[in-house]
């Protein structure tokens, strides 16, 4: 092996004050082909006691400090929400990182820091990380050192976010059959399916004695209905290659759906709901009962909605089209996914910047948030139709959701008929990852500003699945 260039390593953390009940800790790992992402929660009360077998937790956060009134409003700041919500859960955030340019021979990392709220240290280290096995390695001597020598005994289980499950309709314990299911769908997601199967069976090397679960982005859609997900090709054809709309942003989607019935006070199989998770990558999903009965993305992340980069909808001729005038078929895959949206139609990739262009009357600027806006409203429209009009809130969510107050307000303008409607001073005050109602007073439909927490629904998730196999793994062990 050749030399190895340092990486940069930073996390955030809080050291406990004194030792853990054993057990009362979930990893959640989010593996990039170069990246790996962590947060470490500590279970908070009875969540801490029905998963360890008793014991009393030692997390300073009292009943009282996990109120959850701040996640209906701005003036808590988005870092108190998100405690918050995950107290709500039964569950603390201690600790959480990120490990950049894993494996990069030409060095130069760049990291970033990750402190959700004033009570934590912060800590940078530079350590060599040629794979996703070292990059683990690192992260358990850190959080060794944050906490004790046992910390990876106090681990209950491990979450690892997947991209693409195929058809596997919810969060599964990581075995065989589950290893082999992700290396299948592996054609379909060749650039996040195999760093994810790689982190997996790294992570079970070091923490070998902890359930793991694999957690999808496309298990949330497993419940459209057939017509939803079918594409009008030969049958035959389409079966062969596993050609259908499995949809994607499904972890947040699970999230704000629970999330929004939360503040609605009603059970999510009661909620109807259209989810708009808009930032580089956008789409949106149709719940009805709290399951997804339709969403933009479909085969691929690159149908539905304008993006950053994507082109999204297009007539699929203007590929036949484009072949006969010599392009590859690498070359249009380039041109649609990373040379067009936002990029294409204003050479900027920051919808802040065309926001910026498009109140100075820049041409190219405001023709593109239009093209974006009309994409919005088209499956808004489609969506309302889908519900029977029944609809408890629209919810926007990631960066351009939660930070794009007039995108927005121009999204949902001139609804009234459907019984929505904006404030737009609540609106206007609502960016920077601040959560609460945006509606107008008398908007029979709630509009919600809600920022996604996937790791928390990945924790969650993964807590259902330990408590589901917990005899089942005590036999085998």
């Amino acid at each position: 092996m050749g030399e190895i260039d340092m990486v940069k390593f930073i996390c955030a953390f809080e050291p406990s004050p004194g030792s853990m009940a054993a057990r009362n800790k979930l990893m959640v790992l989010n593996a990039g082909s170069s990246s790996l992402k962590f947060r470490l929660f500590q279970l908070l009360g009875p969540a801490a006691a029905a998963s360890t077998g008793g014991g009393s937790p030692t997390s300073p956060i009292s009943s009282a400090s996990a109120d959850t009134s701040s996640t209906s409003g701005g003036s808590g700041g988005p870092p108190a929400a998100r405690e918050a919500v995950a107290a709500a859960a039964g569950l603390r955030s201690v600790a959480s990182g990120l490990c950049e340019r894993i494996g990069d021979p030409a060095g130069g990392a760049v990291m970033k820091a990750a402190a959700h709220s004033e009570w934590r240290k912060a800590a940078r280290q530079e350590v060599p990380m040629p794979d996703h096995a070292a990059a683990l390695r690192q992260v358990a001597q850190f959080l060794e050192q944050a906490f004790f020598p046992t910390f990876q005994e106090e681990v209950l289980g491990v979450g690892h976010r997947v991209v693409h499950g195929g058809t596997i309709g919810e969060a599964v314990l990581v075995d065989e059959a589950a290893k082999a299911a992700i290396r299948e769908a592996s054609e379909l997601a060749p650039l996040h399916n195999p760093p994810n199967l790689y982190c997996i069976e790294a992570a079970q090397q070091l923490f070998p004695d902890a359930p793991h679960v694999a957690v999808f982005d496309t298990t949330f859609h497993a419940t459209m209905p057939q017509e939803a997900y079918t594409y009008a090709l030969p049958a035959q054809l389409a079966a062969e290659h596993r050609i259908r709309r499995y949809g994607f942003h499904g972890i947040s989607y699970s999230y704000l759906t629970h999330e929004a019935a939360r503040r609605l006070g009603k059970p999510p199989d009661q909620c109807n709901l259209v989810l708009c998770h808009l930032g580089a990558g956008s789409s949106m999903c149709a719940v009805a009962g709290g399951r997804s009965i339709e969403t933009t993305m479909g085969f691929t992340p690159l149908e539905g909605l304008m993006m950053g980069t994507r082109c999204g909808d297009i007539d699929p001729a203007i590929l036949t089209y484009l072949l006969g005038k010599g392009y590859s078929g690498a070359e249009l895959d380039e041109l649609m996914n990373k040379q067009s949206g936002f990029l294409g139609l204003t050479g900027s990739i920051d919808v802040r910047t065309v926001e910026e262009g498009a109140l100075k009357g820049d041409e190219e600027c405001l023709l593109a948030l239009a093209v974006y806006l009309r994409r919005i409203r088209k499956y808004l429209g489609a969506y309302l139709v889908h519900l029977g009009g029944q609809v408890d809130a629209i919810v926007f969510s990631a960066g351009i959701g939660e930070n794009g107050s007039m995108l927005r307000e121009l999204a949902l303008s001139g609804l009234e008929w459907a019984g929505i409607s904006v404030d737009r001073a609540a609106n206007d005050a609502t960016v920077r990852g601040r959560s609460r109602e945006v509606q107008a007073p008398g908007s029979r439909v709630k509009v919600f500003v809600i920022p996604t927490d996937e790791q928390l629904e990945i924790a969650e998730q993964t807590l259902r699945v330990v408590r589901r196999h917990a005899g089942q793994l005590a036999c085998a062990a």
